[in-house]
C-alpha cells in the first residue's frame, strides 16, 4: 500500500533537505512499505525550489508540485492531495516542527479501524501570547459551534485514508479546519499525542490577523456543514422572521393610530415593519439565489485554486480526477 506524505513549503530552503532526511528515516526503518513525499512550492522566493530539485534527482520518491505563485497553504495542500497517488495520505508542514518519526504512530492506529487520525501537539514550542493563547481560544470556539471534541484543530499533522478526501475541496484558508472537513464526511476520527519542536530555521508565516480569519472561515464552515445544500433553510427562516416581525409592528401601528397612539406616519413601529418587511423579502430572495446556486455547484465541474508552473516525477502521475476523466472518456 502506498503511503503518501504531502507537504506544503513556502521559502523553507534549510529545513527542506532536513525534513526529507527525517521523513526517509522514519519511514525506511518501518513497515510502512512503498511511499512517496510530496513537495508543494507555494510560491517560494528564496532558493527552496533549487533545493527541491536536488532532492527530487537524487531520490525519485521525492516528487515536486511548483505553483506559479503564492496561492496560500490551503491551494498547496490541495496541489499535494491533488497528485498524491497513495492509499493514506499523511500531511503536514514543512518547518520540522511536526516530527516524521510520529507518522508510524498515526499509521500505527489508522490501521486499528480508523479513517483518520489526527495528530495533538503535545508541549508545544510556540509562543505563549502570540500562538498558544489565540490557539486556545481558536479551538475552545471551534469545538463550542461545530461540535467537535478535540482539542487541538491546528496541527497539520495527520493521517487519512485517501476516500475521505475524494470530494473534498481545499480552498481560501480552510485548511484549519480539515479536521471539521473529515468529520462532515462521516469519517470515523481519532487524535493522539505527537511530538512537536521549535523552529531552528526559517520564518514563522503565522500572525495575530489570522485569529480573525479563523473566526470568519468558522461561519463558511458552519454553513457547509449545515445548511450548504439547504440555503433556503437559513436565509429563508431569517426572512419569515423579519417579516412576521414587519407585519407585528405594522399592525400595532395600525391599532394605535384607532386608539390612543399617534398615527401611523408619526409611529416609529409603523417605519420599523416597513424596514422589517424589505430586510424579509431580502433574505428569502437570498434563500432562492442560493438554492439556485447550490444546484449549479453540484451540477457542473468544478475548477481548482491553483495554476501549476511545472511537476517533477510526476509526468506520468495523474491525479485521480484526471485518471477517472481520462477512464470515463
Amino acid at each position: 500500500m502506498l503511503l503518501s506524505v504531502v507537504v506544503p513549503v513556502k521559502d523553507e530552503q534549510e529545513n527542506a533537505r532536513p525534513l526529507y532526511e527525517r521523513v526517509r528515516g522514519a519511514l525506511d526503518g518501518s513497515r510502512t512499505g512503498a511511499w512517496e513525499l510530496i513537495f508543494v512550492d507555494d510560491g517560494s522566493t528564496d532558493g527552496t525550489f533549487t533545493e527541491l530539485e536536488k532532492l527530487a534527482a537524487a531520490d525519485e520518491r521525492v516528487k515536486i508540485v511548483r505553483l506559479r505563485r503564492n496561492f496560500g497553504q490551503s491551494a498547496a495542500t490541495q496541489a499535494g492531495l491533488d497528485a498524491a497517488c497513495g492509499e493514506i495520505i499523511v500531511t503536514m508542514d514543512g518547518d520540522l516542527q511536526n516530527d516524521p518519526a510520529d507518522i508510524p504512530l498515526l499509521l500505527a492506529k489508522l490501521h486499528e479501524g480508523y479513517d483518520a487520525v489526527l495528530g495533538q501537539r503535545h508541549n508545544r514550542q510556540d509562543k505563549l501570547l502570540l500562538r498558544k493563547l489565540p490557539s486556545l481560544l481558536a479551538n475552545a470556539i471551534i469545538r463550542q459551534v461545530l461540535g467537535v471534541p478535540f482539542k487541538d484543530f491546528g496541527c497539520t499533522l495527520r493521517a487519512v485514508r485517501r476516500d475521505v478526501f475524494e470530494g473534498m475541496v481545499l480552498y481560501g484558508e480552510m485548511h484549519r479546519f480539515i479536521t471539521a472537513l473529515i468529520l462532515q464526511q462521516g469519517a470515523n476520527v481519532t487524535q493522539i499525542p505527537v511530538r512537536h519542536h521549535p523552529r531552528t530555521a526559517g520564518k514563522s508565516k503565522y500572525n495575530l490577523t489570522r485569529t480573525l480569519r479563523v473566526l470568519l472561515d468558522l461561519m463558511t464552515v458552519k454553513f457547509q456543514g449545515s445548511f450548504q445544500t439547504r440555503p433556503m433553510h437559513l436565509f429563508g427562516g431569517v426572512g419569515m422572521v423579519c417579516l412576521l416581525a414587519g407585519a407585528v409592528s405594522v399592525i400595532a401601528s395600525a391599532v394605535m393610530k384607532y386608539t390612543t397612539g399617534p398615527g401611523m406616519t408619526h409611529n416609529p413601529l409603523f417605519l420599523l415593519g416597513a424596514v422589517a418587511g424589505l430586510i424579509g423579502v431580502q433574505f428569502v430572495s437570498l434563500g432562492l439565489m442560493g438554492e439556485v446556486l447550490t444546484r449549479v455547484y453540484y451540477e457542473s465541474q468544478g475548477k481548482r485554486p491553483y495554476v501549476i508552473r511545472e511537476r517533477r516525477n510526476l509526468e506520468q502521475s495523474p491525479s485521480p480526477n484526471t485518471r477517472s476523466r481520462r477512464s470515463a472518456a
